[in-house]
Parts: C-alpha cells; structure tokens; sequence
C-alpha cells in the first residue's frame, strides 16, 4: 500500500519508509505497531508524514510486506522513477524539523548524498540524488542505503535538530528530550 502527490521532475521525491515490523518497539512493551502509537493528538506516522508534509515536497509513502529497508527503498525508488533524486525518511522519525528537510533537500546535487549531521552524527534524513537511482533500485535485504556513500561525494548538512537522530524504537523513545 502506498501514497503520494504529484511528483514534479525537477525536485527531489521524499520516500517515507513505512514498511517494517516495529518488533523491538512490541518486545520493549510496547502496546501496538511503533507507527501507530500514539504521540500527543496523532500517531507517529502521522507526526511523520506531517513534517514531511510542511516541507512541501512531493512524497511518497512506501508500505507493505517488505522483507527489509532494502527492498522498501527500491520499491520506493521505482514508484517515483523520473525525479531529480530521493529523499529518504523513516517513518520512526517524527521529531525531524520540517527546516531540516528543507536544508538536506537544498544541498541535494546530482553526484552526492546529502546528510544532516547534529552534534558530529549523520542523521535523517539522507538524499541521494538522480545518479544514486540504479544503485538505490539494486537494494534489498536489511542493509539500508549506507553503503552507496561511497559511490559519490558526501555533502554534510549541519543542523540543529535532535530530531535527525531520534527514532522510535521502544516506547520510551515516544518523549523527545
């Protein structure tokens, strides 16, 4: 299951990974599905999609029975082919400062990552633009994008964003300090 807007060729596609299983959000006690536990007046998807949203881009949100980040991040590539590169965001991630998406987005270029660095730490989320696309289509498995760093210059965003880093991963994590 997926979603998205209408994509513009000249700017980046934000891919918002939704896909995986949230286990060690459930083994840590937690109630329901990491994506649906609930943060202030909505869930942690939404606070997501809502950041995402503010930045105005065009997104997409990559859903479904995916095995790992791998194959979510290809499935998302293929669903937004025809762009100027991808953004990818996690669906855990709700903290991410819409400013910090905007920032990563403007220093996106064709032959390089663009990361968010927060207190000396590559955060979220990443873009890679439009020469990282058959490399982000061959993904599958649990490894996510990291390895393609090497492919191409790496252009660090500095920002000040706890969010970049803050994702849910137990229910602890659902208070932003």
């Amino acid at each position: 299951m997926s979603s998205h807007i209408t994509l513009s060729k000249d700017l980046p596609c934000v891919l918002i990974l939704a896909a995986g299983r949230g286990e060690r959000f459930l083994a840590s006690g937690g109630s329901t599905h990491k994506l649906a536990a609930a943060l202030g007046n909505s869930t942690v998807l939404e606070a997501t999609l809502a950041a995402v949203q503010a930045s105005g881009l065009p997104w997409h949100l990559e859903r479904g029975p995916h095995p790992g980040m791998g194959d979510s991040i290809a499935a998302g590539v293929a669903a937004c082919p025809d762009v100027d590169g991808w953004l990818i965001v996690l669906g855990d991630m709700p903290f991410i400062l819409p400013s910090s998406i905007e920032r990563v987005t403007a220093a996106m270029v064709d032959d390089a990552v663009s990361v968010p660095v927060q207190d000396g730490e590559f955060g979220h989320p990443v873009g890679f633009g439009r020469s990282f696309g058959s490399g982000l289509l061959a993904l599958s498995g649990d490894r996510g994008a990291r390895p393609l760093f090497k492919q191409g210059r790496v252009v660090e965003v500095l920002v000040d964003d706890p969010g970049v880093l803050w994702d849910i991963d137990v229910p602890e994590a659902l208070v932003f300090k």
